[in-house]
């Protein structure tokens, strides 16, 4: 993930722009809404989206700017903390509207900086192993780029694969060229006969999703392809406001805008449309087939996570996301088995792309796991509940060295805190004491109280409720240092 290499000096700076939204169901249980496979532990301890980060980088690159929702906010600027990355910008959407309202907000306000420069448009959840073969693609690709082509990526296929979109070339012998060709056209996931057609040919790409222009071109675009989609985003943009070093996007003109990607709305009417090949590896990583497909099988065929075990198996994936938890497959062919500590998915791994069904079933359902998690991440740290019935819920509470909880206090329950690891410094009412391990403190109903970690150590704590109702709406903020309603 190093930038070691040193090219020759570029004519404009390329400012990566990471689009950080979805929510990428068909890895459930491991991705869910309240926390989408880019910022999972996948492949490796590096997320997808810290790969992402990592990815453009080095002399010719800028420092990467983000757009991504209200609720990661907080995730994205501790992720890339953590690889020692400093971002451009990090812009908030008041709510997801796909690609094109996106992207063009990252080129409205880097245009107000740096007219001349060019974008390149990455999404936050893709894996590309070979990060200098992928950024002498991109290189080579600039000049198309400040000569005002819209460049999109294409990737050369590996196999007749049905979950892909497409890109058509003029010529088949352009599939492994080194300069950005023409395309004739996108075409939408095919069936299983037509992707095998297509493959054969070899005039076809997948469409990865990835772009470079400069800012000044694909505004353009918009303005003849997408006017009204433009005049929402400006507005949004002009109205945007700085909040704990973030921007967030005007609400009200961002919902007028369009909730349509950028291949609609903009790329299949471009007329100065160009794609660059690249066939150093990819994935989209967008179903748990493909996890398996980039998990490195044995010679049987099986991926398996450190505690997970198989006999008489072949062609399977299994994984324990739960310490403690051992997963044991016998007899399994062609199988994926991921247990969560609260949710277990088994199916044939033929049926990877229909794991989104299921997700909706269980929302149908009301089940709570379909989005949220078992652990619950906050700004200040994060939580799990460990035991939960009529009038009672314990909880394992985690403070970051340095964060604090809000100043608060609740309707319907009263709290006992117990300090396992740690020295917490807590308010209730007017006073205020230090908390260590093996102390605990009581929290009376309605009093209002906080607790904060001064030292250079993780507090973490055994939290216990009681009361008539025991919801995480039953929060009344006083103070909040993160600036949450």
């Amino acid at each position: 993930m190093l930038c070691s290499e040193r090219p020759s000096l570029l004519m404009s700076m390329i400012y990566p722009v990471i689009l950080c939204g979805g929510a990428g169901t068909r890895l459930w249980p491991l991705s869910r809404k309240a926390y989408p496979k880019q910022f999972a532990h996948l492949m490796d301890e590096t997320s997808l989206f810290q790969r992402a980060a990592s990815l453009a980088c080095g002399d010719g690159f800028a420092d990467p700017a983000i757009v991504t929702g209200d609720p990661f906010r907080f995730i994205v600027a501790e992720q890339l903390e953590a690889i020692n990355k400093t971002p451009s910008a990090i812009l908030i959407e008041p709510e997801g509207r796909n690609t094109a309202p996106a992207i063009l907000a990252a080129a409205l306000v880097l245009h107000g900086q740096a007219p001349d420069a060019l974008m390149l448009i990455l999404p936050s959840d893709h894996l590309i192993p070979d990060s200098p073969a992928f950024r002498a693609t991109v290189r080579a690709a600039s000049q198309s780029a400040m000569d005002g082509a819209l460049v999109t990526f294409g990737i050369e296929p590996t196999r007749a694969e049905t979950g892909y979109g497409y890109l058509e070339l003029a010529d088949p012998s352009a599939r492994s060229a080194t300069t950005p060709q023409s395309l004739v056209r996108f075409v939408e996931k095919p069936d299983a006969t037509s992707a095998a057609a297509m493959l054969a040919s070899g005039q076809y790409l997948w469409n990865a999703g990835i772009f470079l222009f400069s800012a000044a071109a694909i505004i353009d675009a918009y303005r003849k392809h997408a006017p009204d989609i433009l005049a929402a985003v400006h507005e949004a943009v002009e109205v945007g406001a700085a909040d704990l070093g973030f921007t967030r996007l005007g609400k009200d003109a961002w919902g007028r805008a369009d909730r349509i990607s950028i291949d609609y709305a903009i790329m299949e009417k471009a007329d100065n449309l160009v794609v660059m090949p690249f066939s150093a590896g990819w994935s989209d990583l967008g179903d748990w087939k493909s996890v398996w497909q980039e998990g490195s099988p044995d010679d049987a065929g099986n991926v398996l996570s450190h505690n997970a075990t198989v006999i008489d198996s072949s062609g399977s994936l299994l994984r324990s996301e739960a310490p403690g938890l051992e997963v044991v497959g016998i007899g399994l062919t062609d199988m994926i088995v991921v247990a969560m500590p609260d949710a277990v998915l088994v199916a044939p791994r033929s049926a990877s792309q229909r794991v989104g069904e299921a997700v909706s079933v269980l929302k149908a359902r009301h089940v709570k796991q379909a989005e949220a998690m078992a652990s619950d991440k906050r700004p200040w740290g994060w939580f799990e509940s460990l035991a939960i019935g009529d009038g009672f819920q314990v909880k394992r509470i985690v403070v970051k060295p340095g964060q604090a909880l809000s100043l608060q206090s609740h309707h319907h329950r009263a709290e006992h805190w117990i300090v396992v690891a740690g020295t917490a410094r807590v308010t209730i009412g007017e006073d205020v004491r230090l908390v260590s391990a093996n102390q605990s403190v009581y929290v009376p109903l309605g009093a209002k109280h906080r607790l904060e970690n001064p030292g250079k150590i993780p507090v973490e704590m055994i939290e216990v409720q009681t009361g008539s109702y025991l919801g995480e709406d039953d929060i009344v903020r006083y103070e909040d240092r993160y600036a949450r309603d």
